[in-house]
């Protein structure tokens, strides 16, 4: 009988506060790639990658301890919802009626709203070995949780195959109308978590003509600008470190880099296309980033303060990694010219994302 080509495993994680038992599932390919997700926050904990000579490293910041998940929540590598990223003024109406949302970040409501999918515990479903590794995570969100109406009954797989693609799947489904958007948050450095160097040095690739501007509160205008002959110009891939501080451009200003959704130029697809790509040409670690939605945000951890102590005790300050979140566009409610979140009873919401993670020899 041949091989499994990938391996799924669990171990204890540790508790929580209030004894919660939490898991960690690991993913492993043959090729040196290997995917840690816990259950708390469906949380992608560590995402291994081999380099040209075979040299592997996490890829992804985040914390050794369960503790600091919970003390110093930063989002690293969750599972983000019910909506990601920031709806203004923490309000939207649907079907004629307002629903207001905890207001986490200066008045907006951010990532669900500070009690979202990312700090509670998943219930693992399944784990299985194959030639795809995988493990299923579910959570139930009661009608009324932080704010939102419905109750939702959400699932994400995560599956790693031999090639080293860790494909997650979001699906939910919701008993009244509401509205759904998810992602994963990692954060993402090619020449590994905590290098001497950080992440600006990292090669970004992103097929979009046009991104979403914002408010000094990071809230969409809802206009869609032309990216060429601002910083926002990755077309033609190019290092982090060349847009970031460009203080001549009023929208860095406001994001203290970037941290704005780029428009794809693909829109919404069936099946995962590129959304952005990842290189760091020193180890030849490559990512690439796939996904059925049109929009993808991206944060040159731009508020990474030094006050964050990660894994193996690194200090991580401001642009010490990359968040690449593929999703529907910020504030997507509040703005009838972007696709819509509207989820509705009998219609299910889904998201499929691909991490593709390969080595330029």
């Amino acid at each position: 009988m041949p091989a499994l080509a990938a391996d799924a495993s669990k171990q204890a994680a540790g508790t929580l506060k209030d004894g919660t038992q939490v898991t960690a599932v690991t993913l492993s390919a043959g090729n040196g790639v290997s995917a840690t997700i816990l259950t708390y926050g469906a949380t992608l904990w560590k995402f291994m990658a081999p380099d040209r000579d075979g040299k592997v490293a996490d890829i992804t910041l985040g914390y050794d301890d369960l503790q600091s998940y919970q003390d110093k929540p930063n989002y690293w590598g969750a599972t983000i919802g019910r909506y990601a990223n920031r709806i203004g003024n923490a309000t939207f109406t649907l079907d004629g009626k307002t629903y207001h949302l905890p207001g986490n970040d200066h008045g907006q409501s951010l990532h669900g709203g500070g009690k979202g999918f990312d700090v509670q515990n998943w219930t693992l479903e399944s784990i299985k070995s194959g030639p795809e590794a995988s493990a299923v995570f579910t959570l139930t969100s009661p009608d009324g949780d932080s704010g939102y109406p419905g109750t939702v009954k959400a699932r994400v797989t995560y599956s790693l195959d031999e090639k080293g693609d860790l494909k997650i799947e979001f699906d939910a489904s919701t008993d009244k109308p509401t509205i759904i958007n998810m992602t994963n948050h990692a954060i993402f450095n090619m020449a590994g978590e905590g290098s001497v160097d950080g992440a600006m040095d990292n090669v970004l690739t992103v097929p979009a003509s046009h991104y979403t501007p914002v408010s000094a509160t990071l809230i969409p205008t809802g206009e869609l600008r032309d990216v060429a002959g601002t910083p926002f110009d990755f077309r033609a891939g190019k290092a982090l470190k060349l847009a970031v501080r460009d203080g001549k451009d009023q929208q860095i200003v406001y994001g203290r880099g970037v941290d704005h959704n780029f428009a794809l130029d693909k829109g919404v697809t069936k099946t995962p296309e590129l959304a952005a790509k990842l290189e760091d040409p020193a180890s030849g670690r490559v990512l690439e980033v796939l996904t059925t939605e049109p929009g993808v945000q991206v944060y040159s951890g731009n508020f990474l303060d030094g006050t964050f102590i990660g894994k193996e005790g690194h200090l991580y300050r401001m642009g010490d990694g990359i968040a690449l979140e593929p999703q529907l566009f910020p504030d997507a409610p509040n703005h009838p010219n972007f696709a819509s979140a509207r989820v509705d009873p009998g219609k299910p919401y889904k998201h499929v994302m691909i991490y593709r993670v390969s080595v330029d020899k």
